[in-house]
């Protein structure tokens, strides 16, 4: 991890908690060059040269890439606040490194202090407080303003998925901000989302230039697709409380699927942060596995990626040094040896200039899979959103052979997961969903459930955050259990992580207000088993 300590430091020190207030790159309007064919004058003076610098503060900041300003690199604070968090709880990738400062960390469910405090805190230096300087020179008929709400929204859900309640509704109103309930947020997202839809569908239908070009790392300004984007947000989100408001949800799903500009539907719909001429990074996925050698594949990635022979094994990690195979690592490992396993184990098969994945237009399949199984919406079946699914996704990471893949009724998921260095067996099938591949039709809901599932957590990789949330939804589609439970007064052996601690930097510093929040939990206190407003079904 390269000294991870000295991030953790920077994060604690540099940056103040969500409740305080922040500074911004407000210093760099000037050398934003601006192109005046995109917009009318009007427009670029009103909202581009106001909100372009945070805008892209924004972007930069939902999944950290860049630098600091002293010129630091940040694969350390990607590799905290994604793979140390959502990443190793879905066990897509397994630590394989040692720290002199922790024996036990959130690798075995112990939740070290300054890693958990870090999601919290960048969110709201990076997301929240650039999001409010756009509010402040926009009015509510902006597309700026629109596109960076979209951005917080799914920024901030990162956030109380982790967490449970945030401060949201009041940020920015006071130093020390009182907290919203998951429910509560989830509700202004919904808002939001249907705010910024509108202005943005209004601007499309009447322009045809493309909008803030420049800063739109994602998009290149194509405001269409950001209006896709959003709608396959929504009803992202729509699921994730479809088991606790079902109501609420197929509101909020059919008005997503509604939508005249409708979802993701191809690779080219894919929200990606890419690289671009004026703007580079070192991709902190290649950075932590191939520079710093800290993470490997995953024990659970192993079982089922070699357990279906799926073409998408050598997309998502590269052969091991020491015999050429694709081999994972069981999280929770203590007196690991760094040395052995990365050789042995598999790296993350990224390049220091791979663009970064926001949201895979894989996903809107499965999306729209579970909703007409479970909601009764959409025009398609059940199974067409499943199998489109997978072919969409095997598109978007370069994988052929879905069709044969889509047909296999036979390969399940490993039973017997072995470690690379030592050889030792572990029986993994009372844990992992033995479900194969190809769709029945003649089985219960659930079972199809279980089947949507498997495949969206594939295809949702790298991003281990949202693949951490559906299997706390669902349950699907199971995992290796860590190594050592030593924390069973906070997560039961054989469970799932539920959430992230409250940062100690809240306590010290918001302290009444997240005392009041523990209550918000509905009940299990401040702990990292007690469950999220949605988590209802495990």
């Amino acid at each position: 991890m390269k000294q991870i300590l000295k991030y953790t430091k920077f994060i604690s020190g540099a940056f103040l908690t969500g409740s305080l207030l922040f500074t911004s790159c407000t210093d760099q309007f000037e050398k934003w060059n601006i192109n005046p064919n995109e917009v009318t004058p009007e427009q670029m003076t009103y909202d581009n040269l106001n909100t372009g610098a945070y805008f892209t503060q924004m972007v930069k900041g939902v999944f950290i890439v860049g630098k600091s300003a002293d010129g630091v690199g940040l694969g350390g604070r990607y590799q905290i606040t994604e793979m140390l968090t959502g990443d190793i709880f879905a066990s897509y990738i397994a630590n394989i490194n040692t720290y002199s400062y922790t024996t036990y960390h959130n690798d075995h469910y112990a939740l070290y202090r300054d890693w958990y405090n870090a999601p919290f805190n960048d969110a709201y230096t990076n997301v929240m407080q650039p999001w409010k300087s756009i509010v402040e020179k926009t009015d509510e008929s902006s597309p700026a303003r629109a596109m960076a709400t979209i951005v917080k929204v799914l920024g901030m859900s990162r956030i109380t998925d982790m967490y449970g309640p945030i401060p949201y509704s009041k940020f920015g109103t006071s130093i020390q901000v009182p907290y919203d309930s998951q429910k509560d947020v989830y509700y202004q997202f919904f808002d939001e989302l249907e705010d910024a839809i509108k202005v943005l569908t209004e601007y499309s239908n009447a322009n045809s230039a493309n909008y803030m070009e420049q800063y739109d790392y994602i998009y290149s300004g194509n405001v269409a697709k950001w209006i896709k984007f959003a709608n396959t947000l929504r009803l992202r989100l729509a699921m994730r409380i479809s088991f606790v408001d079902k109501t609420k949800a197929t509101e909020e799903a059919a008005a997503a699927i509604g939508h005249s500009y409708g979802l993701m539907t191809s690779t080219s719909d894919s929200a990606i942060l890419h690289q671009m001429t004026s703007f580079t990074f070192t991709n902190p996925l290649w950075e932590v596995s191939e520079s710093f050698h800290d993470m490997r594949m995953g024990a659970t990635m192993d079982c089922y990626l070699n357990g279906y022979n799926d073409p998408r094994l050598s997309k998502y990690f590269r052969p091991t040094v020491k015999n050429g195979g694709y081999h994972g690592v069981r999280n929770g490992l203590t007196g690991i040896s760094k040395d052995a396993y990365k050789e042995a184990a598999s790296g993350l098969n990224f390049d220091e200039n791979s663009n970064m994945q926001w949201m895979d237009a894989a996903e809107a399949y499965f999306l729209l899979a579970e909703a007409k199984l479970r909601l009764g919406l959409g025009s398609e079946t059940v199974q067409t959103y499943y199998e489109e699914g997978i072919r969409t996704s095997f598109s978007s990471k370069g994988a052929t052979g879905a069709d044969a893949y889509i047909a296999d009724k036979d390969s399940r998921p490993l039973e017997t997961y072995t470690d690379p260095t030592t050889n030792r067996g572990t029986s993994v099938s009372s844990s992992l969903s033995q479900r194969g591949i190809a769709w029945e039709e003649d089985v219960s809901e659930e079972i199809k459930l279980e089947r949507i599932m498997i495949q969206k957590w594939l295809a949702l990789y790298p991003d281990g955050q949202e693949a951490w949330s559906e299997m706390r939804r669902t349950g699907y589609p199971g995992f290796v259990r860590i190594s050592s439970y030593n924390y069973t007064n906070e997560v039961k052996s054989n469970e799932l992580i539920s959430r992230l601690k409250f940062p100690t930097t809240e306590y010290s510093d918001n302290s009444q207000n997240t005392q009041a929040a523990v209550s918000l939990l509905g009940g299990g206190g401040d702990i990292a088993g007690t469950r999220l407003w949605w988590d209802v079904r495990r």
